[in-house]
C-alpha cells in the first residue's frame, strides 16, 4: 500500500507519544502544563477532564497544530513540536467539531479521496472503498452527502478520513458528541477494536462507553493529575480532585455529570 507514513517501531518500544515539560499559554493564563507524559500503544487511552481542562488543546499541541510556549512533543521518537506535517505522518485526527461541516455536499468517498490527494498518496478507488467498508460504512452511504447521514455514519466517515493513510496513531476528540445513543455502543466497539491495532487516544468527559476497551486513563485539569489503569484512576477521591462535585455515586458506579464544551 502506497503511503507517506513515517517508520515507527512496533517492537519493545512500541508506538509512542511523548510530551516533555510542555506549557501552553493563552495570553498570560496557562492553558495546560504537562511535565512528563508518555503514551504507548497499541492501546486505547482515554484523556478525561472537565470543561476547560485543556483536553483539546493537548491533542492539538501533540499534532503540531498549536505551538507550545515551552516543551517538546515526540511521536515514535521523532520530535514533531509545532510541526503538523511531521506529526501527520504518524497520526490521524478526528476533531470534535465535525458536525459543523456536515452540511457540505461531500460524500464519504470524496472525503477520503480528497484527504489522500492532499497527502500526495495515490490509492485506487477500490482501495478507498475497502477503507470505508472496514470502518463499517455500508455501500449505500458511500455516495450520499454527509448531511443525509446519521451522526454515527458521519463520525465513521471522518474516522475513515483519519485512517486513510494508515497511521500508527489516532487522536479522537469527543468522538461520541454528535452520535445518537443507539449508534454509540457500535461506535465504541469499533474504536475499541482500533485500540488493538494502533495507539488510539480519545478525549472524553465520561469514560463508561469505552471503559471495557481502555488500557490507561489520563486525568487532566490543566495539568496531569494521574495516569493509570482504569481501576486505579477511577477512584472517587481522585476524580473529585479533577471534577469537584460533578462526581457522584450511582449505586456502585461512578458517574461524571459534566457538560460538553470544546476547550
Amino acid at each position: 500500500m502506497e503511503s507517506n507514513q513515517a517508520p515507527c517501531s512496533t517492537g519493545p518500544n512500541g508506538v509512542t507519544i511523548e510530551v516533555e515539560k510542555l506549557e501552553v499559554r493563552y495570553g498570560k493564563a496557562i492553558t495546560i502544563q504537562v511535565e512528563d507524559l508518555r503514551l504507548k500503544g497499541p492501546a486505547l487511552i482515554q484523556i478525561l477532564g472537565p470543561n476547560g481542562a485543556g483536553k483539546t488543546t493537548l491533542l492539538k499541541t501533540m499534532l503540531g497544530l498549536i505551538k507550545p510556549n515551552k516543551g517538546k512533543v515526540f511521536m515514535c521518537g521523532e520530535e514533531v513540536t509545532a510541526n503538523p506535517r511531521k506529526a501527520g505522518r504518524y497520526a490521524g485526527y478526528v476533531p470534535q467539531t465535525i458536525v459543523q461541516g456536515s452540511h457540505y455536499p461531500i460524500t464519504p468517498l470524496e472525503l477520503v479521496s480528497y484527504e489522500l490527494r492532499l497527502r500526495g498518496v495515490r490509492k485506487p478507488v477500490d482501495e478507498i472503498k475497502k477503507v470505508l467498508n472496514a470502518i463499517g460504512l455500508s455501500e449505500d452511504t458511500w455516495n450520499k452527502p454527509l448531511r443525509e447521514l446519521s451522526g454515527g455514519q458521519r463520525q465513521r466517515a471522518f474516522i475513515a478520513k483519519a485512517l486513510a493513510h494508515d497511521p500508527y496513531i489516532l487522536l479522537m476528540d469527543e468522538p461520541f458528541s454528535a452520535v445518537d445513543p443507539r449508534g454509540r455502543a457500535a461506535l465504541a466497539r469499533f474504536i475499541g477494536k482500533l485500540g488493538k491495532e494502533r495507539l488510539v487516544v480519545v478525549t472524553s468527559h465520561d469514560p463508561m462507553l469505552l471503559l471495557p476497551y481502555t488500557s490507561y486513563i489520563v486525568l487532566l485539569n490543566k495539568r496531569v493529575i494521574a495516569v493509570g489503569r482504569p481501576r486505579e484512576v477511577l477512584d472517587v477521591d481522585l476524580l473529585k480532585r479533577v471534577y469537584g462535585e460533578a462526581v457522584i455515586w450511582v449505586e456502585r458506579h461512578v458517574h461524571i455529570s459534566d457538560s460538553h464544551v470544546a476547550t
